[in-house]
């Protein structure tokens, strides 16, 4: 036996320590500075050691602990001004992310009962697609090490899974069918970066370098395109590149949070038909600050003019899916983030070949999943940060207009009639040649028997407003003294305000408003509002109040307007000031004391009142079409109000003619029998049926068979199993 001096023991033991904290250091430094430190790496080739001198001073910029956990990173002085400049100029603080750590950690912003879901062991293999043009190097980097480093097998969210096959028993093991156990990534089968023919040079020969050096280069490909041929042909090639059970495609400025692809590949395995879509988070453009709201989170939604929307997400949606965090249904999707079965992708036709650029393609794929059979989700317990930038710092290919012409290859094939509604607000794209052929597109929604537009917004959408349905009337709201028209002005905001313009000869958007069955003086999305509530003691003044067009909150309390068809007058509800037409042309209209003024009478085009057709011209084609889509609506009469005693009395103003066709209309009316029946057949679970027959009789003498109030019981009695087999 060998003694050693104490004294030799104690300064040993002091080296090992050292070591130690040398090595943790080192590992402090690697994660920070977002890869494999490269301390004493050559490279023979001139053009690698460049790359790499450039990346070792990337590396050496970043500022350990900034942006840490999600949180706002600030800088101060000179760079902080520098920041700001990069901003303005990139539409995100690249002078800032390029000094954030690239593989940062996230809090874990989920809904605490995501952390009780046990998910299956063994999961469908991902393929995850990031497409880039001139993103900044920096943001891009961070991307691809946040999908890296959700993989990775000693996660702690991975130390909890099922390992039994529900419907079999098999035992299953973590990770992909067939892949190898020791793996450190799991699940994540590659990462594709596809190059749209960026210009930046450190997205070339640079990133490829990084990506041989300090990220796992076989989980990693890069497609680099000659052309530059926009987001929906990059991702196309990037699909047929992929080799994973599921597509997940991402934009190339995001960070996903804790366990965010687990829930996504464990839903499309249980139903193959799913395009599921992640929770999407705010990375703040200017702090990079991870921003969550509360759990009660949006859906998407579109308006007729072609653009996706969020919508919160509906009552009886709530009640379907049963839990907080439960697949939700979204009637659209905003594209840039979702996940979907590989071979069901292409089965659905993927994307359209003949769309360019950016636009419209993601309300393409929502409609047509949704016809076509298929069901888009959003999945509560996958969190993704998404930067959502201010403006494009970067133009589309040729300048052209890709989403209007995309949206309106959109609209001519999954649309329907309603593809109208679009055409109203671009009807520069109306039988415009640059759409192209759509022929191919038709075929497919024959070939996947695809059910209509209308089955969509009647079971998928129920609260979509459509402008032309359940209204009481629609198009120019118009006063005849000054010629002026209700006009939006094109203005946008929260609250803005209601404006008048002369008359457009032809119905153009701006001019296009509808007063709802509900009383909502409304374009598709904002609803007429007073910019203060009438105080007391103001019923005999001349009081003026600013209408403005505010968000439509559903509840009528200071949104509701009745039309008094004897005087032409819209008198606000809540405060009983009319709306007055004002002198100047571009002016806010407001609401003022009812005076009964030529100013305060406005005539609307197509109404209840005058049957939906325009005296002063010829239906149109599109007059025809619009009224096709309006199809027969109830009256509500707590809109209506009459100073005489007659309840169809109409505006003075009323033309010989449309007394005489009113005259004929009451006539008719008057000797058809409001009563009819309606057969009913119930199926109960032994099999066997009850029969039923109901006879109705309308004492609203407007009231018919085909009316939205019979067809809203109808649609109550198919919810509770009754079919109707007649009426």
């Amino acid at each position: 036996m060998v003694y050693f001096p104490a004294r030799k023991c104690y300064h040993a033991a002091k080296l090992g320590i050292l070591l130690i904290l040398v090595v943790a250091l080192l590992s402090f430094f690697e994660k920070w500075r977002g890869g494999k430190l490269s301390t004493g790496a050559t490279f023979s080739d001139p053009v690698e050691a460049e790359f790499e001198r450039q990346i070792l001073e990337d590396e050496a910029r970043i500022i350990p602990g900034l942006g840490e956990g999600g949180v706002a990173a600030h800088l101060v002085g000179e760079d902080k001004r520098l920041g700001e400049e990069s901003e303005k100029k990139l539409a995100m603080n690249v002078y800032l992310s390029d000094r954030i750590s690239y593989n940062r950690t996230l809090k874990d912003y989920r809904n605490q009962a995501c952390t009780r879901v046990v998910y299956d062991a063994e999961l469908p293999s991902a393929s995850v697609i990031l497409i880039f043009h001139n993103e900044p190097y920096s943001v891009v980097v961070r991307t691809v090490w946040s999908v890296v480093n959700s993989a990775r097998r000693n996660n702690p969210w991975f130390a909890k899974a099922n390992y039994v096959e529900r419907d079999t028993g098999k035992t299953m093991t973590l990770g992909y069918p067939g892949q190898d156990p020791t793996s450190p990534f799991v699940y994540l089968k590659e990462i594709i970066l596809v190059d749209d023919n960026s210009t930046l040079p450190e997205l070339k020969g640079k990133l490829s370098h990084y990506v041989r050096t300090r990220l796992p280069p076989d989980l990693i490909r890069i497609l680099r395109l000659p052309d530059r041929i926009g987001l929906t042909q990059a991702r196309q090639h990037g699909a047929r590149m992929a080799t994973g059970d599921v597509l997940v495609f991402l934009d190339a400025h995001c960070e996903g949070s804790w366990d965010w692809l687990r829930p996504l590949l464990q839903r499309i395995k249980d139903s193959r038909e799913a395009v599921v879509t992640p929770l999407i988070d705010v990375l703040d453009q200017t702090t990079f600050q991870y921003q969550t709201g509360n759990d009660d989170f949006e859906v998407g939604g579109f308006t007729f003019t072609g653009h996706f929307t969020w919508i919160d997400v509906p009552e009886r949606e709530k009640k379907r899916r049963g839990s907080d965090i439960g697949p939700t249904w979204s009637p659209t999707m905003a594209g840039g983030l979702f996940a979907i079965n590989r071979a069901y992708y292409w089965e659905m036709g993927a994307y359209d070949e003949q769309m360019a650029g950016w636009g419209g393609e993601n309300l393409e794929m929502s409609f047509r999943i949704w016809q076509c059979g298929g069901t888009l989700e959003t999945i509560p317990c996958s969190r993704v940060g998404h930067v959502f930038r201010s403006f494009h710092p970067y133009g589309l290919p040729a300048n052209s207009d890709t989403h209007g012409i995309n949206t309106a290859r959109m609209a001519e094939v999954w649309m329907d009639e309603y593809a109208e509604l679009f055409y109203l607000h671009r009807p520069d794209l109306r039988n415009n040649p640059k759409i192209g052929d759509v022929t191919h597109r038709k075929i497919l929604r024959e070939k996947l028997q695809c059910k209509s537009f209308q089955w969509y917004l009647d079971n998928i959408y129920k609260e979509k407003f459509v402008p032309v349905r359940d209204v009481y009337g629609y198009g120019r709201f118009m006063n005849p003294s000054s010629g002026f028209c209700l006009d939006t002005m094109q203005r946008e905001g929260e609250a803005v305000p209601l404006g008048v313009y002369p008359c457009h000869a032809q119905l153009q958007a701006t001019q296009y408003l509808s007063l709802s069955l509900a009383g909502e003086l409304r374009d598709e999305e904002k609803c007429a509002q007073l910019q203060y509530t009438r105080r007391e003691n103001e019923v005999d003044e001349d009081i003026s109040r600013k209408v403005l067009m505010a968000t439509c909150h559903g509840k009528q309390r200071g949104q509701k307007w009745k039309y008094e068809a004897s005087s032409g007058t819209l008198k606000h509800a809540d405060s009983g000031l009319c709306l007055s037409a004002g002198r100047d042309s571009s002016a806010d209209v407001l609401a003022r004391t009812c005076r009964g003024q030529p100013d305060q009478r406005w005539r609307i085009d197509y109404a209840e009142y005058n049957h939906f057709t325009r005296d002063d011209v010829e239906p149109s084609d599109r007059d025809e079409k619009l009224k096709k889509l309006r199809g027969q609506r109830r009256i509500s009469r707590s809109l209506l109000s009459y100073s005489s005693g007659e309840s169809n009395a109409l505006p003075s103003s009323e033309s010989p003619r449309r007394k005489s066709h009113r005259g004929k209309h009451k006539r008719k009316r008057t000797r058809t029998k409001n009563k009819f029946i309606v057969k009913l057949l119930r199926t109960l679970a032994n099999g066997t049926e009850d029969h039923l027959e109901v006879d109705i009789h309308c004492k609203h003498r407007q009231l018919y068979p085909n009316n939205s109030f019979v067809r809203d019981l109808v649609t109550i009695l198919n919810d509770r199993n009754i079919k109707v087999q007649d009426i």
